[in-house]
């Protein structure tokens, strides 16, 4: 009977400690369930992009091949920036002081589009960055939801197997000695079967600015980024091989590795929608997908650091 007592007090115990840290999970979750991330000022940006004609650009401004790559031709052309430049190539075939201060001028006014541009992009991979740690601090609050319930049920069938060892020692009757054991048995591994959910829990999780969705869905459906930036990510010139856009190249890795080629999952998975009940592998594919959002946003910085390489070619 003491050992009884014992495994009772025991139980008592871990169960009152997983309880009191459940408690305090969810206090601390009630921060994490609406998005601290997005901006407290909402900038109306204009909806006008740049021409995506890349080609009937680089024809009508070769000219200035001989200064600049392909990409940093696009990129002063959506910055709206060829008009200078083309001043300043025109100015260098004059030596006076004068020409040299206008061409200052002009680099100045360039330069002040371009910080703009670099300024965007760090907003818009910030963003990215903290909805990836609010996402993973959600993703480890499930884990720990999981684990815990994984934890009780296995401490259930460790006390269920033991409970039913003493009672059948403690009880002479063999055929009532024999029940136990088998009830203790089936109810020990009852629990064990229990622990074995693919699933989960799930958590509610909101997040109607959805960084993701304009990028699923390849239409700029939101104020979420600047019209600059979403030409950069749709503009097949950005790409490695010129044959798919950032974009494009980043929903094959996702349909691939997040959805298992499952495009219906992919397109009705609630990682696109204004949020809902999400389970630990949403809440895991979600933060992956914006932590890659958030680095091929920065890859962006290369491109316009060979625009200034080039711009300073030009002065020089």
């Amino acid at each position: 009977m003491k050992k009884i007592f014992y495994l009772l007090i025991l139980w008592g115990l871990l169960c009152s400690c997983v309880s009191k840290k459940n408690q305090l999970i969810k206090q601390n979750i009630l921060t994490l369930r609406d998005s601290y991330c997005k901006a407290p000022f909402k900038y109306n940006y204009t909806n006008e992009l740049p021409s995506y004609n890349s080609d009937s650009i680089l024809i009508a401004n070769k000219q200035l091949s001989s200064f600049f790559s392909d990409q940093s031709i696009l990129i002063l052309n959506a910055l709206g920036n060829l008009d200078e430049v083309d001043q300043i190539m025109m100015l260098k075939k004059d030596s006076s002081v004068a020409a040299q201060v206008k061409v200052l001028q002009l680099k100045s006014k360039i330069n002040s589009k371009i910080t703009i541009a670099l300024t965007e992009l760090d907003a818009v991979a910030a963003e990215f960055d903290c909805e990836g740690e609010r996402v993973a601090q959600i993703g480890s609050y499930v884990d720990n939801l999981n684990d815990s319930r994984n934890n009780k049920l296995i401490l259930y069938s460790i006390i269920a197997g033991a409970s039913a060892s003493i009672a059948g020692g403690i009880v002479k009757d063999e055929g009532w000695s024999n029940a136990i054991d088998i009830g203790g048995g089936v109810l020990g591994a009852g629990f064990g079967l229990l622990t074995l959910n693919p699933k989960g829990k799930s958590v509610e999780f909101i997040h109607q600015r959805n960084l993701l969705r304009d990028i699923w869905n390849e239409r700029l459906e939101s104020p979420n980024f600047p019209p600059f930036i979403w030409y950069m990510y749709t503009e097949k010139k950005f790409s490695n091989r010129e044959q798919h856009s950032i974009i494009q190249n980043m929903k094959e890795r996702w349909l691939h590795y997040q959805f298992d080629d499952n495009q219906d999952a992919a397109d009705h998975s609630v990682i696109f929608s204004n949020g809902g009940y999400y389970r630990a592998n949403d809440l895991h594919n979600r933060a992956a997908m914006l932590n890659q959002m958030q680095s091929a946003t920065r890859t962006i910085n290369q491109n316009i650091n060979y625009l200034l390489l080039d711009l300073d070619k030009l002065i020089l």
